[in-house]
Protein backbone atom coordinates (compact mmCIF):
# COMPACT_ATOMS: atom_id res chain seq x y z
CA UNK A 1 0.00 0.00 0.00
CA UNK A 2 2.77 2.45 0.92
CA UNK A 3 4.70 1.61 -2.25
CA UNK A 4 1.59 2.22 -4.37
CA UNK A 5 1.22 5.66 -2.78
CA UNK A 6 4.89 6.52 -3.40
CA UNK A 7 4.66 5.24 -6.98
CA UNK A 8 1.54 7.36 -7.60
CA UNK A 9 3.40 10.45 -6.30
CA UNK A 10 6.39 9.75 -8.55
CA UNK A 11 4.33 9.06 -11.66
CA UNK A 12 1.74 11.82 -11.01
CA UNK A 13 -1.13 9.34 -11.18
CA UNK A 14 -4.23 9.64 -9.03
CA UNK A 15 -5.05 6.95 -6.54
CA UNK A 16 -8.22 4.99 -7.12
CA UNK A 17 -9.91 6.10 -3.91
CA UNK A 18 -8.77 9.72 -3.91
CA UNK A 19 -11.39 12.40 -4.36
CA UNK A 20 -10.71 15.64 -6.18
CA UNK A 21 -11.95 18.64 -4.23
CA UNK A 22 -11.94 22.39 -4.77
CA UNK A 23 -8.80 23.05 -2.71
CA UNK A 24 -6.81 20.48 -4.65
CA UNK A 25 -7.92 21.97 -7.98
CA UNK A 26 -6.93 25.46 -6.82
CA UNK A 27 -3.54 24.19 -5.62
CA UNK A 28 -2.84 22.64 -9.03
CA UNK A 29 -3.93 25.85 -10.74
CA UNK A 30 -1.57 27.92 -8.60
CA UNK A 31 1.26 25.48 -9.31
CA UNK A 32 0.68 25.84 -13.07
CA UNK A 33 0.73 29.64 -12.78
CA UNK A 34 3.93 29.64 -10.71
CA UNK A 35 5.64 27.24 -13.12
CA UNK A 36 4.65 29.44 -16.06
CA UNK A 37 5.98 32.56 -14.29
CA UNK A 38 9.23 30.74 -13.46
CA UNK A 39 9.74 29.79 -17.11
CA UNK A 40 9.10 33.36 -18.23
CA UNK A 41 11.60 34.64 -15.65
CA UNK A 42 14.22 32.16 -16.86
CA UNK A 43 13.78 33.32 -20.47
CA UNK A 44 14.06 36.98 -19.41
CA UNK A 45 17.21 36.23 -17.41
CA UNK A 46 18.75 34.38 -20.34
CA UNK A 47 18.15 37.35 -22.64
CA UNK A 48 19.45 39.77 -20.03
CA UNK A 49 22.70 37.88 -19.35
CA UNK A 50 23.41 36.97 -22.98
CA UNK A 51 23.60 40.56 -24.21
Amino acid sequence: MIFQKIWSYLTFKKEKNSKSNFNLKMMHGMNKISLFMFLIAMVVMMFKFCK
